[in-house]
């Protein structure tokens, strides 16, 4: 009985789960709507609103 794989090589990547949030959103954002849904704009970025704050999300 041999124990021996035939796969030469494992590689797991694990990203971190990073979340940027911002308090409170600057005078100048814009509402934009995407697909039914809200959301904040402003610095080349889109946020969504939260109990904690701006979110940002990839739309």
């Amino acid at each position: 009985m041999s124990l021996t794989s035939c796969a030469t090589r494992t590689h797991v990547v694990t990203k971190p789960n990073r979340v940027t949030v911002v308090k409170t959103a600057p005078k100048h954002y814009k509402i934009v709507n995407v697909r039914g849904k809200r959301y904040y704009f402003w610095n080349g970025n889109h946020y969504r609103k939260t109990r904690r704050g701006y979110v940002l999300v990839r739309v």
